[in-house]
């Protein structure tokens, strides 16, 4: 056997076992998930197998993984409770469309420049809206409308918890009480696993873990809990989407959430796909063909009843940690969640929906990323202010109108630092006058600028110090060379200290250009000035 075939065979092996792996992982998230978007469990399903199978093969990632995402249930869940789940088909498709579109357009790209504050200010308050909605379900109560009314909710689920927890033998009675007893324990089950157990078994995923021992002792039991509806053929489910609901709706609520699920979806997708590409060393990701595999995903998605699907961190990471060395560990993945409802759709049944909720309850904690916050807080408060601002608004009204805001606050940072300019201007005797630029030199800051080196004395000398500028434009370039001839005929000296400025100056020739306008006078002008010019 030759060398390529043996590498060949690896790969092959690899890919099988990384898949088996995925799938272990996704199974269950593809039935909570569908549980938070209060859709039925064969929709994430069914979502789970077009995004492993054709998304997969189309992907411009080779190790990114498609299915249903907890990042979009909580928009999900408002979309049915306000239209009903039979119209969220059209969305999709149009979403899809504008995915497929904003692909061949090759705008992939442009989603990487959103601030980390407003992506990590997104997937905090997705997180944050999940564990409140989640832990209540977890608990035996149904999801609530909103946040704050999910919020709202949580003291008297908590207590009628501890509550029940007090009457002791006579809590057995209360199907509630036993449903968050199960949900506690699959959540300690998860974050005990990898901490108890020897290395070797860490591949095993620990969600798989835990819904397999709750859902045993369930069952041996016989837990008098709310378990996991399941149809015996999922695919008798599928449906075209509801083309009457457009008139119901309207179009201008429809086109709206279509843009709402297109934004978010390609958000979350492309930034999944970047963090991915930072954990191997392979292939990179082709960001707009990867926004043209999720548009299809989406919109087949859409035609057969199924969610809407992004590219997911978790499945991904585990993936490439599972040794996946191509795109057929995804693709795998998605034929192993087919067999299985496909042959096995009995075992699904025995699941516990408060065991689905707990593991939701982890996932959501798991977007909040506190170690991002703290980076943050180390480029400045304001970037602070903008995820808090981003996280409020997302819990308070909804997912869109707070990305919206926190792209709208950036935008506004951005504004006022290119049009921050702080001059000082300090005094020495006998003649002496030290002028300070911090902060961008601008043509909005030019009024300023000028304004102050008309005030100086007609015949100082002055020392222009640029070296805590962060920007330097043409405009005000040319300001201080124009001023430069006007001072000098008045008797004056000029200094310039350039500091880290000199970035400014991109090329060679336009540096030789400035040097040679400051210095035109003659050649013995350095005894009546000095420039400090970049190095």
């Amino acid at each position: 056997m030759t060398n390529s075939n043996v590498r060949s065979s690896n790969t092959v092996a690899k890919d099988f076992l990384s898949s088996v792996v995925v799938f272990l992982t996704a199974l269950p998230l593809c039935m909570g998930i569908s549980l938070a978007s209060g859709a039925p469990v064969e929709a994430g399903l069914i979502t789970g197998i077009v995004g492993g199978i054709l998304v997969g093969i189309l992907s411009g990632s080779s190790f990114q993984v498609s299915g249903p995402a907890a990042g979009l249930s909580v928009l999900v869940l408002e979309y049915i409770q306000s239209h009903g789940l039979a119209s969220l088909g059209l969305v999709l498709i149009g979403a899809g469309l504008l995915q497929v579109i904003g692909g061949v357009m090759r705008v992939g790209q442009m989603f990487r420049a959103v601030s980390p504050a407003v992506v990590n200010g997104m997937l905090s308050g997705i997180g944050l809206l999940i564990i409140v909605g989640q832990f209540l379900v977890m608990l035996g109560h149904s999801p609530k409308s909103s946040g704050f009314a999910s919020i709202a909710a949580m003291p008297a689920a908590l207590s009628a918890f501890v509550e029940h927890a007090r009457e002791g033998a006579g809590a057995d009675e209360h199907s509630s009480f036993i449903a968050g007893l199960l949900g506690l324990a699959t959540i300690a089950i998860m974050l005990a696993w990898k901490k108890v157990v020897p290395k070797t078994l860490h591949v095993i995923p620990a969600p798989l873990v835990a819904i397999v021992a709750v859902t045993a002792y369930a069952v041996a039991t016989s837990s008098p809990v709310h378990y996991v509806n399941v149809p015996t053929n999922i695919f008798a489910s599928l449906s075209l989407p509801d083309f009457s609901a457009i008139s119901k709706i309207g179009v201008g609520p429809l086109l709206e959430n279509i843009f709402a699920f297109a934004l978010i979806a390609s958000a979350e997708t492309l930034l999944s796909a970047n963090a991915v590409d930072r954990l191997h060393k392979g292939p990179r990701c082709k960001y707009d063909r990867e926004l043209i595999a999720q548009g299809v995903g989406n919109a087949v998605c859409g035609l057969v009843g199924g969610l809407p699907m992004t590219g997911v961190i978790a499945r991904s990471s585990v993936n490439v940690h599972a040794g996946a060395r191509t795109r057929m560990s995804a693709i795998f993945h998605g034929i192993w969640i087919l067999l299985f409802v496909s042959f096995f759709p009995s075992v699904l049944k025995m699941v516990p929906v408060s065991c689905l909720a707990a593991l939701l309850v982890v996932t959501g904690a798991k977007l909040i990323d506190m170690t991002g916050v703290r980076k943050l807080w180390g480029y400045g408060k304001k970037l602070v202010g903008i995820y808090a601002a981003t996280v409020v608004c997302i819990i308070s009204t909804d997912l869109l109108t707070g990305v919206m805001l926190g792209v709208a606050l950036s935008i506004l940072k951005l504004i006022y630092s290119m049009s921050r300019l702080d001059v000082a201007v300090v005094k020495e005797p006998p003649n002496k006058v030290s002028l300070r630029l911090t902060g961008s030199a601008t043509f909005i800051s030019l009024p300023k600028l000028a304004g102050t080196l008309e005030s100086l004395p007609p015949d100082c000398d002055l020392h222009v110090c640029l070296e805590r500028l962060d920007y330097l434009d043409h405009a005000c370039l040319e300001l201080l060379m124009d001023w430069k001839d006007q001072h000098e005929s008045t008797g004056g000296t000029l200094v310039i200290d350039w500091g880290e400025i000199q970035a400014a100056f991109k090329y060679k020739t336009r540096r030789q250009r400035t040097l040679s306008a400051f210095s035109s006078s003659s050649s013995d002008s350095s005894s009546e000035r000095e420039l400090v010019a970049p190095h």
